[in-house]
């Protein structure tokens, strides 16, 4: 039997041994009531890294910004988003159905909006318009192919949105994976934010978990919109312990997934049939364009399955492939050996 190299998602990745060792020692007590000391100290950990006042342990990275619109909003409002953003495309409707908002969107470029294009959404007051209330960015950003939103536009969406009154969050599922792409602390990326949501379980290993950080009365907010939704998990530091490993140790070795990813990609380009912006190549994933084979998007994605190659369809000949700690360099020159058994068969 083939080794399986999947490379479907980071969130594939399993914990590492330490974290499992750390997950059976934990702490625990009632988190509902604040007396679990391992999320306590997670949660402190998390709001450090980041400079933020306070921090909450969520269940996922689609209710930490459910909590974090839910918070910042009031019904009937509107909020701003890029139009390829994870909250508008692949959080089921959750600001529609959970907050009461609508959403508008905003075009981007490689995941980043024009801050002009940002100003002109941001609605008047007029009695016939939803107040705007909030602005969402995206970094790094998913739909992009794991693109860097870069720290000169985000200061330029954040400036203007404080004048005005407005808050932004940051959907940062990957923002260390950002901050390793622009070789920077993720306090640089975090300061043009007023809230952010960032995952503990997709590169950083940890079986379960997001962390939603800002100021405290937002996280009292964002606590309460927490219980609403079902995510007061009792006596969940074990879940957590996994979590202060991934930030203590695996924040610090994502530069290496980037680099297996321009591996990956460098070699899929020389193979017939296949297209990549190689401009697109900034962190954890690689997009590949499949028209030149013939196939489709989803066909290829089968083909290669049948190979032990795993990955998912973005578009209609367009796939993903996203590097992670559970592939190494090596698994990167099979795949490419792979693919080009499969097209050449």
């Amino acid at each position: 039997m083939k080794k399986i190299i999947d490379l479907r998602s980071d969130t594939v990745t399993h914990p590492t041994p330490e974290m499992r060792e750390a997950m059976a020692r934990a702490e625990v007590g009632d988190d509902v009531y604040g007396e679990d000391p391992t999320i306590n100290r997670l949660e402190a950990l998390g709001a450090e890294m980041v400079s933020k006042e306070a921090a909450l342990f969520v269940p996922t990275g689609t209710m930490g910004n459910q909590v974090s619109i839910m918070a910042w909003t009031n019904r009937g409002d509107e909020i701003i988003v890029e139009s390829n953003a994870h909250i508008f495309m692949y959080e089921a409707g959750g600001p529609a159905v959970l907050s009461g908002v609508q959403v508008r969107t905003v075009p981007g470029t490689r995941g980043a909006m024009d801050p002009e294009d940002v100003k002109a959404a941001i609605r008047p007051n007029d009695l016939h318009c939803p107040r705007t209330s909030l602005i969402c960015l995206e970094n790094t950003h998913n739909r992009s192919g794991g693109c860097v939103v870069p720290l000169e536009n985000m200061k330029a969406i954040y400036g203007p949105a404080k004048e005005q009154g407005l808050a932004v969050h940051l959907d940062g599922a990957r923002v260390f994976n950002a901050a390793a792409a622009l070789g920077v602390d993720v306090r640089q990326i975090t300061q043009y934010t007023d809230s952010v949501q960032f995952c503990l379980s997709k590169g950083l290993c940890a079986p379960v978990g997001s962390l939603v950080a800002g100021p405290e009365d937002f996280i009292d907010k964002a606590r309460k919109a927490r219980k609403i939704l079902g995510g007061g998990m009792r006596q969940a530091g074990v879940l957590a312990a996994a979590g202060i490993v991934a930030l203590e140790k695996m924040t610090k070795r994502l530069a290496e997934d980037h680099d297996k990813a321009q591996k990956l990609a460098k070699g899929l380009a020389e193979i017939p049939g296949l297209d990549i912006d190689m401009a697109t190549v900034q962190s954890n994933m690689v997009m590949v364009e499949t028209r030149g084979t013939g196939m489709d998007a989803s066909e290829f994605s089968a083909l290669m399955k049948r190979y032990g190659v795993l990955f998912n369809s973005s578009t209609q000949y367009k796939v993903r492939m996203v590097t992670h700690n559970d592939v190494d360099f090596d698994d990167m020159d099979e795949a490419i050996r792979r693919v080009k058994e499969a097209l050449s068969a």
